[in-house]
Order: structure tokens, then sequence, then C-alpha cells
């Protein structure tokens, strides 16, 4: 055997050599796990939670293959079911699921695959749901505790789904109404509900207004009384004390007041550009016109004779 036969083989036996380490060889990744299968039986599990790690695995080429499963969560998005309450009340409900493949032995060997496990996880959810739901009223349902009737139904599929190696991290109901019809229905009653209720305000309303009003007129009228009374007795205290100073006045000087008052008589007869009096001048109304004093003027008198 020359040299070049000899190099000839020992490249052949390298790239045997490579050929089979590449085919031995094999990485799983942070997010996947894996099982190595001995013609249809599983060798081992890989980066399961819990064992072993991510990195580079041999197997025997040609003889073991491997098989990859998701390590991340998965969404399960269902379709819109209608669902009967306790209360007699049809309801559409949308939901959805985050889960893991807890077991990927228990996983390959029940379902293989993740399109078959969500329909088997559908089937879970859905069913699950409906006994659930059943049991709890409307307004249990869409509001005083969906909390807890969304953890019933976690825990129910999570017992299903255990056999399946599969692991129900959240479940949540996105939705929960009433069909069109029904919800037509439910939102004319709540209308006239709140007219009804609205016309009721209404009239408390303007009963409340008359009765303010009523007491309102009530008040204004005792007031009005009461400040005219009071008006009335402060004028007749006034006359009063105005008689009595006129009076004292009248005392303390009659002649004075006789000129005082005279004075007022004209400034208040005589008044106008239009003044015109029937009366004779020698009467007492003009007697401080006749004589400063004001005294009054002999009578004329009579022709004798006749």
């Amino acid at each position: 055997m020359n040299a070049q036969t000899l190099r000839t083989v020992l490249l052949v036996l390298v790239a045997l050599g490579a050929l089979l380490v590449y085919a031995a060889a094999f990485t799983v990744s942070q997010t996947q796990q894996a099982l190595v299968l001995q013609v249809g039986r599983v060798r081992s599990v890989l980066n399961q939670a819990g064992t072993d790690r991510p990195g580079l695995y041999f197997k025997i080429p040609f003889v073991e293959t491997v098989v990859y499963f998701e390590k991340r969560l998965l969404d399960l998005d269902l379709p819109v079911q209608t669902v009967l309450s306790a209360d007699r009340q049809n309801l559409e409900v949308d939901a959805f699921a985050r889960y893991k493949i807890s077991d990927p032995l228990r996983f390959y060997q029940a379902v293989n695959n993740i399109p078959t496990a969500n329909q088997r996880l559908s089937s879970f959810t859905n069913a699950a749901t409906r006994n659930v739901l059943a049991s709890a009223s409307r307004d249990a349902i869409v509001r005083t505790q969906r909390e807890a009737l969304m953890n019933r139904i976690q825990e129910e599929v999570n017992r299903q789904a255990k056999n399946l190696g599969i692991e129900i991290i959240d479940l949540r109901l996105t939705r929960v109404d009433l069909p069109a019809a029904n919800s037509q229905a439910v939102y004319g009653r709540m209308q006239t509900e709140r007219q009804r209720e609205a016309a009721d305000l209404r009239a408390n309303g303007e009963r409340d207004a008359a009765t303010i009003r009523a007491r309102a007129d009530r008040d204004v009228t005792v007031l009005v009384a009461e400040a005219g009374q009071k008006a009335d007795q402060l004028r007749g205290a006034g006359d009063a004390d105005r008689n009595r100073i006129l009076a004292e006045a009248f005392g303390q000087d009659q002649d004075f007041f006789a000129f005082y008052r005279s004075m007022q008589a004209y400034e208040k007869g005589l008044t106008g550009s239009d003044t015109r009096l029937v009366i004779s001048p020698s009467s007492e109304f003009f007697r401080y016109f006749n004589d400063p004093q004001g005294r009054a003027r002999p009578a004329a008198a009579a022709p004798s004779g006749q």
C-alpha cells in the first residue's frame, strides 16, 4: 500500500468519523425538552424540569432518535361556548389557558404532539367550564365569584391534564356575556327601569319644589305682614312723636307756630305755575298777607240808609 492510498484511506476514515460524530451529537436548548428514543422505546428524558441541563448530548447514530418538546408556556385559545347558569341564564363564555409540558414522557405517550394536546385540553376545559358554571348564578359568574370559579375550573382541568403530562398554569374567563337576543331584552328592561326611576325622581323633585315654593310664599306673606305691622307701629310712633313735638312747640310760642304752619300752607297751596284759588283776600288763609302779625282784618261795616 503506497502513501497515496494510505492518505485516501485516512481521509475516508476521518470523514466517516466526522459523520458519525455529527450524527451522534445533538443539543438541547434552554427552551426545549427532549426524549431520546431507541427503536421507538424511550431511553432518556433530557432537560426536564429538575433533571439534566441544556447542552450537548450524544446518541447512537441511526439507532436512536431525538424528539423535542417546548419547555416554555404554551397558549390555548378556546372558542366561545354557550353555558347554562344555575338560574337558567344562557351565557356566552370566552376563555383562554396557558399550560406547560410537565412530563415529556407521558406527553409523548398520551398525545405525542401539541395540536393533539390542544384538542384534548379544549375538550377538558369546555366540559369543566360547563360543569362549574352550571352550579353558579349569573351574578356570581359575572361579578361576585368569578375568581373562585376560574380557580375551580383550572383545578378540574389539571386533574385530567395530569394524565397527559400537562400542567395548566393559568386559566381565565376573558368574556362572560348574554347572547345577542337576550342582551337586547336585558338592555330594554334596564332602559325601562331607568326611565321609571327617572320619572319617580322627577315627580319627587316636582313635589319637593311645590312644597318649597309654598313654604317660601307663606314665609314671604308672613314676613311682609310682620314688616307692614312693624312699619305701621313705627309710623304710629313717629306720628305720635311728631304730634308731641309739635304740641310742645305750639305750647312754647303759639304765634310762631301759627306763622310756621301758615308758611307751610302757602308753600303747598301756592306751588305750580297755574295756581288758582277762589277765596276772599280777607279770608283767614291770607291773614299774614294782610298783616305781618297775623291779626285778622275787621269786617267792613254795612252801608246805612238802606
